[in-house]
């Protein structure tokens, strides 16, 4: 199973990309997980643009979306939501409607902020945006509070019980995205 981690952080030090880094760690056997790494080189959605062939970016955004089994997110909070870069590329994987890259994609989501909160807000409202764009969320929340203290210099979590978390979150998703004769074969 192929799983991609994608970070809505452009950050070089970001938490929740080194939150993704810690997830494919702990991933279960027979999944792969992938950082996903491309939201920057995305041009602001435009209905206009999609008129003809879409630029190069969106169109990989959509096939590589599009072949994964499942997609892991990882999202900071920025005045109380999701960073607009990753609602950018959430709005191009949404299109076109019923062809989408989102469309049944079976969908995590998990966050960190130097806050005392985890990016719940945040991750409440990816779960919502997720599921209006037509992917599949599945589990709950992960809120990594005070990432700074949680995370050596180094980018590695150093939390044990929260690795244990987001193992588990990763088993979730993974059963979930396994074809529906495999979840009931089990």
């Amino acid at each position: 199973m192929r799983i991609l981690a994608v970070s809505g952080s452009l950050r070089r030090d970001s938490h929740n990309t080194n939150l993704l880094r810690a997830a494919v760690e702990v991933a279960p056997e027979g999944v792969e997980l992938e950082l996903w790494e491309g939201i920057g080189d995305l041009p602001l959605y435009d209905q206009d643009l999609e008129q003809g062939e879409a630029p190069a970016s969106v169109r990989r955004l959509r096939e590589e979306w599009s072949a994964a089994d499942a997609i892991l997110f990882a999202t900071p909070e920025y005045n109380g939501s999701v960073p607009g870069g990753l609602k950018n590329a959430i709005d191009w994987a949404s299109r076109p409607k019923r062809e989408a890259a989102l469309t049944n994609r079976t969908a995590a989501v998990v966050g960190a902020s130097e806050g005392q909160f985890g990016a719940m807000w945040a991750q409440a409202d990816l779960r919502k945006i997720l599921g209006v764009a037509g992917a599949r969320v599945v589990g709950t929340e992960l809120p990594v509070a005070r990432a700074h203290e949680r995370f050596d210099a180094e980018g590695r979590l150093l939390d044990h019980e929260l690795l244990e978390q987001l193992r588990l979150h990763l088993e979730t998703l993974a059963a979930e995205a396994a074809p529906a004769e495999a979840r009931t074969a089990a």
